[in-house]
């Protein structure tokens, strides 16, 4: 081998300083470069040239040892050292500088790399990429935001901010608070009856044709002027009345033989002996075509009839009835007349089939009677029966002292009545009668539909103050306004249909859910004598205001709204302190929804307080058509004797949401766990109840505006409305074997032959390492050391290039000897 051999060994070191100082130059390169990880050259020996084995030792030798020399050195591996590099805070958030061992898994085009340059960002579609555009694959989450585990099948991560929108319905909701077990117990409820619907389908008497209501066509029947009577008493024995003081009075008849005030008396001295001619008795006029004569029996003071003179034209009478019967068996002179006042009248008609009585005429009036009193006739003629099934009348007037208390005077057949009624009553005839008029007229009933109701404001009649159209309803419970709601009014919509609208908008509980607890007295809304009668729920913090513009009436034929005349007064209030509270829930859209819940003391045990609670909701969405309904439950509160809530109650509301694109129903549980039923007092010693919501769990519609990746990868999105939800999660790979790895550039690095399979996972798991967020890992090469590998593979190189050097000089000496 020779010389020559020298020099291919030296050259080996040449090759050996050069791929030193290259693999150092690469470290110093990416001394910079995130994630790297430098190189170390590893040498070994190359072929060797055996001079001799040696030998063993022997009895004549101590042995000798090999005689071998080395031809050169070769690369035997350049060595990836994974050491940990520096973790440096960075100002991107997505930054993750990995601590331990492993490697962020991206996306390649025909599979997956791996890198520990954890310098990432978004691009265009909000997905995550590195530095040089490779996607970071993890876990991906569906609809619900469930992280889809799944290391075979790995998806590119994304954080859709600004896009990604979220909500959450409310499953649960926590109260605190103290119901006061000393209060009264809610035994009344409160209750607000209506103005009287009246059935505008039976007409109200209207005034004759050409005609009116003149109180003129009501006057007074006047007594018959007697003052130019005189009288001839016979003195010839003929039949007549007894000796001594005979009296006369006179009447006028009209064509229905009503009668009018008897006149003054008409005193004779009767000598008894015979016949008394009288003369100069008054005529009528106008509807007075006859006369009655009534007389008393000789010094006697009872007036019957003697004659009825059925012209208008005689003016004599002669007497010849004596006393004694029959005479004095005939009827009595009516002489009551009405006391002296101011009167008016009504008149109405009966169907004595159906037993309906129509709306009374407007007022007729007013007709003043001077003392002693008097007679009024009634022109029956002025008036028109609504319909011929009204076969007889009645006549109303007021009493002397009162313009407003109307009694009835008179019912009777048209027939019987004719045209006219004479009226005589006296106070006190009508007050043993007591029949008051009944204003209002035929009352509705639950079928009577809405456009045919009549109401009276006053002395006044509104009909058709329902129309078709859209009627909305709002009142307030305890002062606190209820959601307004809507009702369409058709032509068959009827009294019925707008007693449960009412009861619905209100939330008026009708039946327990505590089926072994009914409800001492239930709320309702009921039709009665006509008038809409509302029964609140029991306590007063449910109790029920009407307020005067409780209902706006838009038609559908486009003219304007107007607020009905339908009005409600409070008959009864109620009675049982108790505590309100307001809270908003959310409906799986995220749409917020008032629930108010009120409660009252419904009853007091020896060892026990029960407290009733009722939940309503005007975003409660029964199915179309089928109601507004607003009570979305009820329940008991028991609490022990040491102010605890005994469990087992239901304590649930809930929510349609059948018109709106949500899950219904919205079933939230209701935790009364942290009330007591505690004895507290304010300041002035009065009991106090309080009910606050502490907290419920959801939450309204919110935009992806952040977000935070934590140590095991997991990146948690920030929305809007201050929720958080993981919108998906890292997964890194190890190798047994990571200096096996292929690299490929871009600082990533490909599977190879010798690193084994990588082992998935998510960061501190398995062995794997964790991610720290907003921080990178710097290069973990020794510029130092690299300096001293590069002196040294400077010198390694110079001492070779002397071997050659030494070597070609001895070729040369070498062949100077041939010269």
């Amino acid at each position: 081998m020779g010389l020559q051999s020298a020099l291919t060994t030296a050259l080996t070191g040449l090759q050996a300083a050069e791929a030193t100082i290259d693999v150092v130059g690469n470290n110093v390169a990416n001394s910079q470069t995130v994630g790297f990880k430098e190189s170390s050259v590893v040498f070994a020996t190359q072929f060797l040239q055996t001079l001799s084995i040696g030998s063993a030792p022997s009895t004549n030798s101590g042995g000798t040892n090999p005689r071998q020399i080395g031809l050169g050195v070769k690369v035997a591996e350049i060595s990836t050292k994974f050491t940990q590099g520096t973790i440096e805070i960075s100002a991107n958030p997505l930054d993750v500088a990995i601590q331990g061992d492993g490697f962020l898994v991206v996306q390649a085009g025909n599979g997956e790399l791996y890198t520990r340059n954890g310098q990432l960002k978004l691009n265009a579609e909000n997905e995550i990429v590195t530095a040089t555009g490779q996607r970071v694959l993890g876990f991906g989450v569906n609809d619900d935001f469930v992280l889809q585990q799944n290391l075979n099948n790995l998806q590119p991560l994304t954080i859709p901010l600004g896009k990604e929108r979220v909500s959450q319905a409310t499953a649960n909701a926590s109260f605190s608070g103290v119901l006061n077990p000393s209060v009264d117990i809610g035994a009344t409820p409160s209750v607000s009856t209506s103005i009287v619907l009246g059935d505008g389908t039976v007409a109200q008497p209207q005034a004759a044709a050409g005609q009116d209501f003149d109180i003129n066509d009501f006057p007074e029947a006047e007594p018959p002027n007697i003052s130019l009577l005189s009288d001839i008493p016979a003195n010839d024995g003929s039949a007549g009345p007894g000796a001594g003081t005979v009296t006369y009075r006179f009447t006028f008849l009209d064509s229905n033989g009503e009668e009018s005030a008897p006149s003054a008396d008409y005193v004779i001295n009767n000598p008894g002996l015979g016949e008394i001619q009288i003369d100069n008795i008054p005529t009528g006029t106008g509807p007075w075509v006859e006369r009655r004569i009534y007389r008393t029996e000789a010094s006697g003071n009872t007036f019957y009839p003697i004659t009825t003179i059925a012209n208008n034209v005689d003016t004599t009478y002669t007497d010849q009835t004596a006393d004694g019967a029959p005479f004095n068996t005939q009827t009595v002179m009516d002489d009551e007349l009405i006391d002296p006042g101011s009167y008016s009248y009504y008149v109405s008609y009966y169907d004595p089939i159906s037993q309906v009585e129509t709306r009374p005429t407007a007022r007729i009036g007013t007709r003043s009677l001077s003392a002693p009193g008097g007679r009024v006739r009634i022109d029956l003629s002025q008036v028109d029966p609504p319909s011929a099934d009204f076969t007889q009348v009645r006549i109303y007037r007021n009493l002397s002292d009162s313009n407003t208390e109307f009694l009835r005077i008179h019912a009777g057949d048209i027939a019987a009545s004719a045209t006219s009624f004479v009226d005589n009553a006296n106070d006190a005839t009508l007050q043993s009668i007591n029949i008051p008029v009944d204003l209002d007229g035929p009352e509705s009933i639950e079928s009577t539909p809405l456009v045919d109701l009549v109401i009276r404001v006053g002395e006044t009649y509104v009909d058709s103050f329902f129309k078709e159209g859209t009627l909305t309803f709002s009142a307030q419970k305890d002062g606190s306004d209820v959601d307004p709601k809507e009702l369409a009014i058709t032509p068959t919509t009827d009294v019925l249909e707008l007693m449960t609208f009412i009861r619905e908008t209100l939330g008026i509980d009708t039946q327990s859910s505590e089926q072994d607890t009914p409800f001492p007295t239930a709320g309702s809304v009921s039709l009665l004598g006509g008038q809409i009668v509302i029964t609140s729920n029991l306590g007063e913090e449910n109790a029920v205001e009407v307020p005067l513009t409780a209902f706006r009436m838009e038609p559908s034929d486009g003219s304007d709204a107007t607020t009905l005349p339908l009005t409600f007064n409070e008959t009864q209030l109620a009675d049982g302190p108790g505590t309100t509270t307001e809270m908003i829930v959310y409906d799986s859209l995220g749409l917020p929804l008032n629930v108010r819940i009120t409660t009252v003391l419904e009853e007091k045990k020896p060892n026990e307080t029960v407290y009733r609670w009722y939940a309503t909701s005007g975003e409660n969405e029964p199915f179309a058509g089928s109601g507004v309904d607003t009570v979305i439950g009820d329940g008991l509160l028991r609490f022990d004797a040491n102010g605890d809530l005994i469990p087992g109650d239901q304590r649930r509301v809930s929510i349609l949401r059948n018109v709106t694109a949500s899950e219904s129903p919205l079933e939230v549980e209701l935790d009364f766990s942290q009330i007591k039923a505690l004895g507290e007092t304010n300041a002035q010693g009065d009991p106090i109840s309080t009910l606050n919501l502490s907290s419920q769990d959801g939450f309204p519609p919110g935009v992806l505006t952040d977000f935070i990746i934590t140590n095991d990868g997991t990146i948690q999105g920030q929305f809007s409305n201050g929720t958080q939800r993981t919108v998906g999660q890292m997964v890194m790979a190890r190798f047994a074997n990571a200096g096996g790895l292929q690299q490929v550039g871009d600082s990533l690095f490909n599977i190879g032959v010798n690193s084994g399979v990588a082992i998935k996972g998510v960061p501190g798991a398995d062995g794997i390492g964790t991610l720290t967020a907003g921080a990178v890992e710097l290069s973990n090469t020794d510029i130092g050391q690299n300096l001293i590998e590069l002196i040294l593979a400077s010198t390694q190189y110079r001492g070779g290039a002397r071997v050659i050097t030494a070597t070609q000089e001895l070729l040369d000496e070498l062949l100077a000897l041939s010269r």
